[in-house]
This record gives C-alpha cells, structure tokens and sequence, in this order.
C-alpha cells in the first residue's frame, strides 16, 4: 500500500539534496574547513591569511543578494521551488507517519488533527501530481527544461506545496468558480424530489418546501431549521442510498460540486467526501474553533465546505464555519448526505459566491 510514496519519498529527498549541494554551499564549506584546520593563532603570519579568506567567504554568502538584485523574479522562482521542495519532503513523511497512525488506531480518522487530517486526504493527489516531475528531475540536465515548464504551468504540472500564497488563493478561485456551476443544478434536484411519492405523505413536506423557497428567494435557513429536516437525509428522499435514483443529472451535479470525476463507485466517493469534512469539523472542535484558526487556516476551511471567502470579513467567515459546525455536529454517518448538501443550504445565495459567478 505505501511502496508508492515510500518510493516517491526517496526520489524527492534525492532532488532535495541536488537542490541543497550548489556550488556555492559547498564552497562555503571547503573554506570553512580549510580555515579550521589551517589557520592558528599562534602564527602572525596566518592572520593576513585569515583576513583574506574572510573577505572572500563574505563575498560568496553576499553572492545571492547580488543575484536576487540583478535577476529578482528568477531568485524568486527558484526559492519557491526549494523551499516547495522542502515543504513537499516534509508532508511526505508526515503522511507515512500519519498513515500508520491510522492502520493502528481503532478510531481511524478520528484520532488526527485538523492539519494531519488535511495531509492524509490531500498528499496523495499531490504525490501523483508531482511523481513524475520529480522523477525527470533526478536526471541529468533536464532541470533547464523543467524549470521553464512549472514556471509557464504551475497549476498544471505542481501542487500547493511550490505555489505562492497568491497562487494558492487564486487557484482555489478558480476551482471554487467551476464548482459554483453546479450548485443551481444540486437545487433544482433538491426541488424536483418535493411533490415525489416519497415525500407525499411526510409531515416535513411543506416546511421543507418552505425551506427551499427561502433559498429561491435568496435567504437562507437558520441551522436549527436545516437540522428539523435530518430524518430527510437519514433516509427517504436524500440519503446516500437513494438520493437522487433515476436522476443522473443531479447526481453528477453533486459529485461536480465537491470536485469529484463522475465515474465509478459515486456514493462510496460521496460518502469517504463527507466523512473526511466530518472529521475535520470534529478536529476543529476540538481545537477551540474557528476563533483558533488563522485567516489562511479560515480561508482554506472555507473554500474545503462550499464558501468563496474573499473581500469577507474574519468575523463573517468564522460565523458561517460556526453555522456549518453546528449542523455538522449533529450528523453521524447516516446523514452524511445533509452535509454534502450544506454547501446549498448554508452557501448557495452568499454574495461573496455570486460575486465569483458575476465577474469570471
């Protein structure tokens, strides 16, 4: 099961070395040798030789400012590669470590951290991503040809680890307004089960149908109101097992919506989705909620559950994660359903969505 990334691990600490052994480094490091074994105190003479030696070591530390001043963007792309790099070869080994954690513990993911549980679920897309740069990267003389291409195609050819905060924001921009798309599709088939025979003889019918004309309207349900409507997303009409049977658009609409490719096993997929965003509602709990967070950690926690947080205020974000972990302490496996739905009963008329829709 972890030959891939223990495999994947050594290729980039290989490339991570490459990419710490440059000349200069080394230089530096014969110098300093050569001037502990060579130079004495008690020599008059080597202290002409110490000065010398000095100067220059000076000189080749200063190197990289003199480059970074000369070529900026050049020294900039190449630190955010590196220090990608780094940050890419440590989440590895925190996945091997985290993924252990988890084969032993009775509870699964339970057991882990907002931030383990954010590096379980996300570094192996990002091991697949990148496998194949680091492997042609290990090879002689193909960095002048690799360097260009992540330089041209970020988002295409790296992960989050060698993009800037910038990148990152605006990446997850663009992925959230695709995803948006999808939402008024997920609505509509939300609508189109109210007058089904399953719902005819239910005693939420009519307050669910209130509830979906206040989203029509462009208001949203308080979390009290959307947890009333739990035994719709335990069972008949919306559960895991039977939402949405014999309605193909709306299904794909809902696996569209969470990032999902339409093909195989697409409850088991729907299901592993609302159990991983459970968990870290559960983490952050723990953890002393959203007022604990940072304005990255809020950022990224937004965009994860269905919400475009720019130009949004930190008092409004944590206010809308608490409506969402209020619903979501009272789902349990059974019910995951309504929480792969709170992207529309809790975010679908948000002005900072329809922002993103209204000016692409």
């Amino acid at each position: 099961m972890y030959r891939f990334p223990i495999a994947l691990l050594r290729f980039s600490r290989t490339f991570y070395l490459q990419q710490n052994n440059s000349p200069l480094i080394q230089g530096c490091g014969c110098i300093q040798t050569r001037l502990r074994s060579t130079v004495s105190p008690n020599q008059p003479s080597n202290k002409i030789r110490k000065y010398v030696f000095s100067r220059f070591l000076e000189f080749v530390q200063n190197y990289s400012a003199k480059l970074e001043s000369k070529f900026p963007s050049a020294i900039r792309t190449y630190r955010v590669f590196t220090d990608g790099m780094k940050d890419f070869y440590s989440d590895m080994k925190a996945f091997l470590r985290i993924a252990k954690k988890v084969r032993k513990s009775k509870i699964g993911t339970a057991c882990l951290t907002r931030k383990e549980i954010e590096i379980f679920h996300q570094m192996p897309r990002d091991m697949k991503k990148v496998a194949p740069l680091l492997v042609l990267s290990t090879l002689p003389l193909t960095n002048y040809i690799i360097l260009p291409l992540v330089f041209c195609f970020p988002r295409q050819l790296l992960c989050t680890h060698f993009w800037t905060l910038q990148q990152r924001f605006e990446f997850a921009t663009q992925v959230h307004r695709q995803r948006l798309y999808n939402y008024r599709p997920v609505f509509r088939a939300l609508q189109e089960q109210i007058d089904g025979e399953n719902l005819q003889k239910n005693p939420l019918q009519e307050s669910w149908r209130v509830a979906l004309d206040c989203l029509g309207s462009g208001t949203h349900p308080t979390p009290e109101e959307i947890l009333k409507f739990l035994p719709l997303f335990s069972g008949s009409p919306y559960s895991l097992l039977q939402i949405y049977s014999g309605h193909v658009q709306g299904l794909t609409a809902l696996l569209r919506m969470h990032g999902m490719h339409v093909g195989f096993r697409r409850r088991k997929r729907l299901a592993d989705r609302a159990q991983m965003i459970h968990c870290m509602d559960q983490a952050i709990i723990r953890e002393g909620g959203p007022e604990s967070m940072t304005y990255e950690e809020l950022r990224l926690a937004c965009f994860i559950r269905g919400l475009n947080p720019a130009n949004m205020k930190t008092e409004d974000i944590v206010e809308w994660l608490q409506d969402w972990l209020t619903v979501s302490q009272e789902v349990d496996k059974n019910s995951w359903s309504l929480l792969l739905h709170c992207p529309i009963l809790l975010g679908y008329n948000q002005p900072s969505n329809w922002s993103l829709l209204k000016h692409p």
